[in-house]
């Protein structure tokens, strides 16, 4: 079968809906299925490579960070995925286009299904739901409601990883929904090596909680080591509440899967304390390491560790 799938972060770009969809579209390809992936691309990525059997092609947009797009950036993608989608679409005969996020993705593959017929799906992956990111885009939905339901309808089927999310759009527009968890292929656990380490991994936004984790720590005496991975525009404040802690705390910024890998493997214990999520991968990632995990009863948390953590009221 010759799959299309759009996804405006895909690899080394974006966060976990990237990586699920990396996942899922490798997978696919060791079946013997044809994809191709059309996706945002940046000045240091190749705009078109074969990787794991998957054919990737990156378009120019506006984009200047790896790990954070801002809403503007994310509309300069629209145009470009469609036209190459489209010039694909002309030389091959795709069953169907597969989508992560409704918006921005989810407007080429509505624009491409108007002039090619192609049936899309969308896999939602949180912040494209209308209620689950209120703070950052709750204007953006209101203005984009009737797009987004149009987008919506005429999608062959919604795929979510999580029933949290499922209910978040089923308040909103009547659509056929299933829940399909992410799979994503983890290597076999190695030799661990666990020392006296606590482990952060996110996206530096308010709603991951990371300011919450560090009012806990405030006036506690350790000598574990206290590591934060990752960035975003919420950094700058983690690190001043940081400056004026008892505990030592290291900001990693953003890091490559290799050395995430590592960091994983030697800490003792995961903490993801976001009070807002659809499916955590990082909580996948951790778990697969065997660290001791501890995360937020939020609903998305909650339902990808179920019994095998830690659990604590969000923003406590």
């Amino acid at each position: 079968m010759r799959i299309l799938c759009t996804n405006y972060e895909y690899p080394p770009i974006g966060g976990g809906g990237g990586a699920a969809s990396k996942g899922l579209a490798e997978a696919l390809a060791r079946l013997g299925h044809r994809i191709d992936v059309v996706t945002s691309g940046m000045k240091d990525v190749p705009g078109y490579e074969e990787t794991r059997g998957v054919h990737i092609h990156r378009v120019r947009c506006i984009r200047r960070y790896r790990h954070y797009v801002t809403i503007p950036e994310m509309l300069t993608a629209v145009l470009p995925i469609y036209r190459k989608a489209l010039e694909l679409a002309k030389k091959d005969d795709y069953a169907v286009n597969h989508t992560h996020f409704i918006l921005p993705s989810g407007l080429s593959s509505y624009m491409l299904w108007k002039a090619t017929g192609i049936p899309y799906v969308i896999s939602m992956h949180g912040s494209d739901v209308p209620g689950y990111n209120p703070d950052r885009f709750h204007l953006p939905h209101i203005l984009l409601q009737p797009l987004w339901r149009q987008i919506v309808r005429n999608a062959k089927c919604l795929i979510t990883p999580s029933a949290f999310l499922k209910e978040l759009v089923e308040e909103r527009v009547d659509a056929r929904i299933e829940v399909v968890p992410y799979g994503i292929e983890f290597p076999e656990p190695g030799n661990w090596s666990k020392e006296n380490r606590i482990l952060v991994v996110t996206r530096m936004f308010a709603r991951k909680g990371v300011q919450f984790f560090l009012e806990a720590l405030r006036d506690i005496e350790t000598d574990w080591e206290i590591l934060i991975a990752g960035d975003g525009p919420y950094l700058p404040r983690l690190r001043e509440m940081a400056s004026n802690m008892g505990p030592q705390v290291s900001f990693l910024g953003f890091l490559g899967t290799a050395r995430l890998s590592e960091l994983y493997d030697s800490s003792k214990i995961f903490v993801f304390p976001s009070v807002q999520e659809n499916f955590p991968v990082v909580l996948l990632e951790a778990m697969n390491a065997g660290c001791a995990v501890i995360t937020t009863s939020a609903p998305g948390c909650a339902e990808v560790v179920q019994d095998a953590a830690i659990k604590v009221r969000p923003a406590s």
